[in-house]
């Protein structure tokens, strides 16, 4: 299985320009499975801490755009998050498409941070607390988006369940980046599979800091990549 993770802007010109550059690397790599970054088709609303009713609808808006542009990266799936509205909650929403089967929830985000330029929980609302593992073909996939790496019972209870790839999409910060690999790494050995992680990533100076790098982890805690 050939899997690309990668780092992209999350606003302006510099997206769209990387998007295309991620189409051309996943048709010439061959890449089976495509993880984004977590909440990727928006500027990063949460850096403002309250909420602003106009912008969470122009991210919805954003992302139900993007969604139907997953297929320029077919034949490949795709997994990352985005925003929606569940039965009048406002949620971070993991999900895979491919073109088999279409869109699909995989989980919602549970451990929501409210600090500088994070504040998640003044967006939305704290998922249910279950991490289901979810198939894909004979690949069996959880996943933990962005602070929810840093909950090891859950990696350990994906493990018990025999999940090959964690999934973890995220918007972190470049001053703490060996932080993020260091909780990939043992969530890898704590659930005995795949750790695979994508990042928003902006220039100097524009908040919040996101400082990319991608990243690819075997159960032993190796950095492949």
């Amino acid at each position: 299985m050939r899997v690309t993770v990668c780092e992209l802007r999350n606003e302006g010109d510099g997206f769209t320009a990387e998007w295309e550059r991620l189409i051309a690397h996943v048709a010439e790599a061959k890449s089976d499975l495509v993880v984004l970054p977590e909440m990727i088709f928006s500027p990063w609303f949460a850096k403002e801490r309250k909420f602003d009713p106009v912008v969470w609808r122009a991210a919805l808006d954003g992302h139900d755009v993007w969604m139907e542009r997953l297929g320029e990266l077919s034949p490949a799936a795709v997994l990352g998050s985005r925003p929606v509205e569940r039965e009048g909650r406002r949620l971070n929403e993991g999900f895979l498409w491919d073109v088999e089967g279409g869109y699909r929830t995989a989980h919602t985000k549970v451990y929501l941070p409210d600090e500088e330029d994070f504040w998640e929980a003044s967006w939305y609302e704290p998922g249910q607390d279950a991490f289901e593992p979810l198939c894909w073909g004979v690949v069996k996939i959880g996943f933990a988006i962005c602070t929810d790496i840093w909950f090891f019972r859950h990696a350990r209870a994906y493990g018990k369940r025999g999940v090959h790839l964690l999934v973890h999409p995220r918007a972190t910060m470049r001053i703490n980046l060996n932080k993020w690999l260091a909780a990939g790494r043992v969530a890898a050995v704590v659930a005995g599979a795949y750790v695979i992680s994508s990042n928003h990533v902006n220039a100097e100076g524009v908040r919040p800091g996101c400082g990319g790098m991608g990243y690819v982890v075997n159960p032993d805690a190796d950095v492949l990549g």
